[in-house]
């Protein structure tokens, strides 16, 4: 059974910090494309963040780029997603997503991952 499960969420002022960490069971971050999205509210899922298997290659969203860093822990087989200089557009909820390492299909489409988190609320707020 594959389970990902998501911390580090919260409420912080607009210009701080948040460490988001992701922790796999059942799978391997090694084996695994894994990838950050969110979800604002009235807002569909978009892809934040993502880091292939192979080679450890790392994929940014325009709006984060610069500010989010995306690491993995293949001893920890965990997932982190550094998030500095954060805005209230960041406020979301923040999900964790697997999918078997595929070179061949986009890593920013959120229909590409079959195994999820529950999430994470991020609030962006003064």
């Amino acid at each position: 059974q594959v389970q990902l499960v998501e911390s580090g969420g919260g409420l912080v002022q607009p210009g701080g910090s948040l460490r988001l960490s992701c922790t796999i069971s059942g799978r391997t971050v090694r084996g695994n494309d894994m990838g950050w999205f969110r979800q604002g509210p009235d807002k569909a899922r978009e892809f934040v963040a993502a880091i292939r298997a192979n080679g450890g290659h790392t994929f940014y969203a325009e709006a984060v780029k610069g500010r989010f860093t995306i690491s993995r822990d293949i001893a920890a087989n965990t997932v982190t997603l550094q998030m500095d200089s954060l805005q209230a557009e960041d406020t979301a909820v923040y999900y964790c997503a697997a999918r078997r390492a595929n070179i061949l299909s986009t890593i920013r489409d959120p229909a590409q991952f079959g195994y999820w988190g529950r999430g994470t609320q991020v609030t962006v707020s003064s």
